[in-house]
């Protein structure tokens, strides 16, 4: 594969320390893309520019911009004029200040890319830097211009690599107060609800291991073409779970503290025997699981026939409620809302 090429190259200014960087994308896009197609046919849609008073096709060189004032009245400005006043071609990265990474709200971050050295002549200033930054966890805030266009940035510390985030400026940011018409009201957040979800946050409390998660929806997306590809069908995902009730709040926080808790136990204790790195004690995990899982399978089968001794329908989560339907075989169980789920696994 050949490598990338830098979306932009300069030198990173700190005083009167420069050192020649190549700027490279670290985002890469996978959403899945369409063309648009009249339907039943295998005609493509294509789009023209055309004066709206004649209907004739404008030549794009013809085109110019215009600023919308208000009442049908427009500012005409050449393409050319745009040119003449916009920022040159930067070439400088100069960070005017440093800023501890804690300070800076999320919200303004945009875009991250890499920042390496030019070449292997400025890997010792250049790592200096990089570890000097990372040392003080804090990140060098800067302008520079790229395309055209003007930019604020932060550089800090990555793994063994400069990152650079493009961030959004303070005009960028909406204001809540203006924008949001019902924001709630600042009721004191107390009692034994507020309790109970302070507890079901720390039930819920993990290591962040991005690799976890997936753009589960682009997959099914890809299932769909491969399926419409070979002419079947693809099941429906379930639908969305219903807002909880307020006079249900403390109950379904409840639940949901049991429910978290009994997955965080065993997901540390699955981290325990990993960390144990023995291969005879989680050979004997694996048999002792599965000894246990043929247990409680066995017992189900004999209680079916009594009063249900383990969890009710009500106490298990809509996700659980589908997989239960799903290993029952319901018809219809993807179109299904919660009660009526309910209702069907009890009648199966």
């Amino acid at each position: 594969m050949a490598p990338k090429r830098p979306v932009w190259s300069g030198s990173l200014t700190l005083g009167l320390v420069t050192v020649p960087v190549r700027l490279y994308s670290a985002i890469e896009d996978h959403t899945v893309h369409f063309r648009q197609f009249e339907r039943g046919t295998s005609d493509r849609i294509r789009y023209r520019r055309v004066n709206e008073r004649t209907g004739d096709e404008v030549d794009f060189a013809d085109i110019v911009k215009g600023y919308d004032l208000g009442d049908g009245d427009y500012v005409l400005v050449e393409q050319q004029e745009l040119d003449d006043i916009a920022p040159g071609r930067s070439k400088s990265l100069d960070v005017e200040a440093f800023a501890d990474l804690a300070d800076i709200d999320p919200m303004f971050f945009d875009r991250t890319y890499w920042l390496a050295p030019a070449n292997s002549d400025y890997d010792k200033p250049y790592s200096l830097l990089l570890a000097a930054m990372a040392e003080t966890d804090k990140a060098g805030v800067a302008k520079f211009v790229l395309r055209g266009r003007e930019y604020l940035a932060l550089v800090r510390a990555g793994d063994g690599v400069m990152l650079l985030d493009t961030l959004h400026f303070a005009a960028d940011l909406r204001q809540k107060d203006k924008e949001l018409p019902d924001l709630p009201d600042k009721a004191a957040a107390r009692g034994k609800e507020f309790d109970m979800a302070v507890n079901l946050i720390d039930a819920m409390t993990e290591d962040w291991r991005p690799e976890d998660y997936r753009d589960t929806y682009t997959d099914r997306v890809h299932e769909l073409i491969d399926a419409k590809r070979k002419g079947n069908e693809i099941t429906p995902a379930a639908e969305a779970a219903e807002p909880t009730k307020v006079v249900d709040l403390f109950e379904a926080l409840q639940r949901s503290v049991k429910g978290s808790g009994k997955r965080r136990g065993q997901q540390d204790s699955g981290k325990r025997d990993s960390a144990k790195k023995d291969s005879a004690e989680k050979h004997t995990a694996k048999k002792d699981t599965a000894k246990k899982d043929s247990a409680e399978k066995h017992t189900a089968k004999k209680d079916s026939g009594k009063k249900d001794a383990g969890p009710k329908l009500a106490d298990l989560t809509k996700a659980e409620l589908d997989e239960l339907a799903k290993e029952r075989e319901i018809k219809g169980r993807s179109k299904m809302k919660r009660a009526e789920l309910e209702q069907a696994l009890a009648a199966s």
